[in-house]
């Protein structure tokens, strides 16, 4: 199958301009006191307003407004990234009042994970452009080092490349292919739209956080019926985290209910990334080119 690499948006200056959005759930002020200092602090201005702080129950305001705040943002030339603030749940509600005509002729990054999957899967799938899968502000300050220095570098335009050990539930081999995906609830909540990522080739990337196991099996075997799971080029599977058993036991992790969804299939599947919701959450180029080689430790590279 031919590989046809996504367009990267232009990489970031000292100086540049980034914006907060929040498309889901509802963010204070204080909350984001200190990942501005962050920011501000590795050289770039950040960009809001008082609609950032808008609340509708749990919401970051109605879907009309947050679906307008973050179109001005996408349309703003001077605007060079747009970091999502915060998960929960809410983009899903707001996909389909965008317009990424201007996006597509002048892209930024688009930085975020967890509920932000939903803009990496219809942003790389319809338009071909490369988005980041890192680290929002709501967790800046939690994160180490080395996820934060790992955003930054990226969008610096540093090669991201990644040496981690075997993990024991891994099938690996050497791999290439596109990278998609990102959260497993999220991407559920997308199949049969034109947002959900085309996997055949791809190399799919999947993380989670406070399921119930059985939830794990059942959004997997959705996936495997849908044929979302056949072709791929390779599994990598990141954070699960937090996951919930009820009284009468699963009886398997979330790691092995995984494992044995896709034991029948051929491709290599790594276990034990650092991404997701955990403190050591690295970036992931979703769109982007991404090798993997395995020998006594595995080593992703994008390219």
């Amino acid at each position: 199958m031919k590989l046809i690499r996504m367009r990267p948006p232009p990489l970031l200056k000292k100086g540049d301009r980034i914006g907060l959005a929040a498309a889901a759930r509802k963010i204070s002020r204080k909350e984001l006191e200190a990942p501005i200092e962050i920011i501000e602090n590795r050289g770039f201005q950040v960009v809001f307003d008082d609609r950032l702080f808008a609340s509708e129950n749990q919401f970051a305001g109605s879907d009309e407004l947050r679906a307008d705040y973050l179109q001005r943002m996408l349309d703003d030339e001077s605007i060079k990234a747009i970091f999502f603030v915060r998960g929960g749940y809410g983009s899903v509600k707001i996909i389909d009042r965008l317009n990424f005509t201007k996006f597509k002729k002048n892209p930024k990054w688009i930085v975020g994970y967890s509920d932000a999957t939903v803009f990496h899967s219809h942003i790389t799938r319809n338009l071909g452009i490369q988005t980041l899968h890192a680290s929002m502000p709501i967790n800046f300050s939690g994160n180490t080092p080395t996820a934060l220095s790992s955003l930054f570098d990226t969008l610096a335009g540093e090669v991201l490349k990644y040496v981690l050990s075997q993990h024991a539930l891994s099938k690996t081999s050497d791999a290439k292919g596109i990278l998609t995906g990102g959260n497993l609830s999220v991407l559920y909540s997308l199949l049969g739209s034109n947002s959900f990522p085309k996997t055949a080739g791809k190399i799919l990337f999947l993380e989670d956080l406070d399921e119930y196991l059985y939830h794990i099996d059942r959004m997997m075997q959705a996936l495997k019926r849908a044929g979302k799971l056949d072709n791929l080029a390779a599994l990598v599977v990141g954070g699960m985290t937090e996951m919930n058993d009820n009284s009468i036991p699963f009886g398997k992790t979330a790691e092995e209910i995984i494992k044995e969804t896709v034991e029948e299939y051929n491709y290599p599947v790594f276990f034990g990334f650092p991404a997701g919701h955990m403190a050591e959450n690295r970036v992931l180029i979703m769109g982007g080119m991404l090798s993997i080689e395995s020998e006594e430790k595995v080593h992703f590279h994008f390219k």
